[in-house]
């Protein structure tokens, strides 16, 4: 067999006589078993993993034991890497054996290699022993030292096993760390490059929701009030909000990752794809957090305050209320809205109550345009319990009747606003301002429209930004509120 088939230098007696053993964490998989058993029992109940600061002591073969029995994980859902998989179901076409062997725990390789059924033998660390670099490698030079065997890897602790291998495969190295494969063995054959990370982490750190954190500047903006240190304040209560925004995504994202891979949108999010390590989210999360609360203390306490408020409700919000019925809905209009009240804090702008009741309507009817979109996404009729959530698909109709009645009754309170005399205060026209209850009624319907059709991505303020439609709308709201200022 030549080059051309993908086996290197290896021919077809040669394979019959070697055994492909093939890692499991970073090589079949897309991600790793250690994090994703700790998340998944994070998530399932986070006072599980309590226990783990024992193990931490006993060394990573009971640890991985321990987080497999309190957060197990379907072998069917995970992230394959699908060049493996062919690789391995090529070799076994040509008459070769083949062994998953891994560092992880024995039970989540059983279960593995059962799901997939392309292997002769699985073998793991049995919860007193860590399979990883030199035990590995004694491992297999005992099962395989006669025929010998080759070795698909993908990290440095892999070259202790490679030395003694027939050939080498390596997935996704580093050049420098390839290099160091080829000199360590005679024989190698890189199946995958080493994949880019940065667009992931940008796409993980979700900059594009940092649309919403545009809200802390409502403050200024309702009050005329555009003084250099007001502007100050508040773009460093954006950057503020930003970072630890990005934080609680990640965050999210790690605690939701059997949920995301069952959804039709969410199954390519970075980490629920295995594009981007576990690992780095477990420490950017902290790191982001760390970094905005540094600036948010720099704006003092108060807004430090509202910041901590805010990471214990979306903390809340990620372990629990995600998957009550309705509550979910509250906790993100009030979320919304605690980005308005930020940018008063930051500011020491004080707030008027119209803007706080029009603010909680509103962003009420778009936390229910946002579920109601993942309902419709789920379609297929009937009552199917959606994955994650505390809804059933049949519910679909009474979410979009409460983003509609929501929506509109934020309108009604703005109308209302402009009936008070502090309106006279801050407009010399605000005749003008009934052009924005106009746009907003007609915004608000088209977008629960969108929704029920099934057009709408399951955040709707995203699909606003990106919405020509919408663009126009907030085009024509300025217009008329620069109306009622110069008119």
């Amino acid at each position: 067999m030549d080059d051309s088939r993908g086996f290197g230098t290896l021919t077809k007696a040669g394979i019959a006589d070697l055994t492909l053993v093939v890692d499991l964490d970073g090589s079949l998989l897309r991600t790793d078993m250690l994090f994703e058993t700790a998340w998944s029992a994070l998530s399932r109940r986070w006072t599980s993993v309590l226990p783990v600061l024992g193990k931490l002591g006993q060394g990573r073969a009971p640890l991985k034991r321990f987080l497999e029995r309190a957060g197990p994980v379907d072998a069917a859902t995970l992230p394959y890497n699908e060049k493996v998989i062919a690789y391995v179901a090529e070799w076994r076409q040509q008459g070769g054996r083949t062994a998953l062997v891994s560092a992880s725990d024995q039970n989540i390789v059983t279960r593995i290699a059962d799901h997939l059924e392309l292997f002769d033998e699985a073998i793991g660390s049995d919860g007193q022993e860590n399979l990883k670099g030199e035990a590995k490698a004694e491992r297999l030079r005992a099962l395989y030292g006669d025929k010998g065997y080759a070795y698909i890897g993908d990290s440095r602790a892999d070259l202790a096993v490679w030395r003694s291998a027939a050939q080498a495969v390596t997935v996704g190295l580093p050049p420098r760390l390839a290099a160091e494969a080829e000199r360590t063995t005679g024989t190698v054959l890189h199946l995958t490059p080493r994949e880019d990370r940065l667009r992931p982490l940008l796409r993980a750190m979700r900059p594009h929701q940092w649309l919403k954190n545009v809200l802390v500047f409502l403050p200024l903006m309702a009050a005329h009030q555009f003084g250099l240190a007001a502007i100050v304040q508040t773009l460093m209560a954006f950057a503020a909000y930003s970072l630890i925004a990005s934080s609680v995504y990640l965050l999210n994202d790690l605690l939701d990752l059997a949920a995301d891979r069952v959804h039709p949108r969410k199954r390519l999010r970075p980490f629920a794809s295995g594009r981007l390590p576990l690992a780095w989210g477990t420490v950017l999360a902290p790191g982001l957090l760390l970094a905005g609360f540094a600036i948010a203390f720099a704006l003092g306490p108060a807004f430090a305050a509202v910041m901590a408020f805010y990471y214990a409700v979306t903390t809340v919000y990620s372990f629990l209320l995600k998957r009550r019925l309705v509550v979910d809905i509250c906790a993100l209009a009030g979320l919304y809205t605690l980005r308005i009240i930020a940018g008063g804090v930051a500011t020491g702008i004080p707030l008027s109550v119209w803007l706080l009741a029009f603010s909680m309507f509103f962003f009420f009817a778009l936390a229910a345009m946002k579920r109601q979109a993942e309902l419709v996404a789920e379609g297929g009729g009937g009552d199917k319990t959606v994955a994650g959530r505390g809804y059933r698909t049949s519910d679909t109709p009474l979410v979009a009747n409460m983003a509609v009645s929501s929506g509109y009754m934020s309108v009604l309170v703005m109308a209302l606003y402009l009936n008070t005399g502090g309106v006279r205060e801050l407009y010399a026209y605000p005749e003008a301002l009934w052009g924005i209850c106009l746009v907003l009624l007609f915004w608000l319907s088209r977008m629960v429209m969108i929704t029920h059709r099934g057009w709408m991505h399951d955040d709707p303020v995203v699909f606003a930004a990106r919405d020509y439609v919408s663009i126009v709308c907030l085009a024509l709201i300025f217009l008329f509120a620069l109306g009622g200022v110069m008119l």
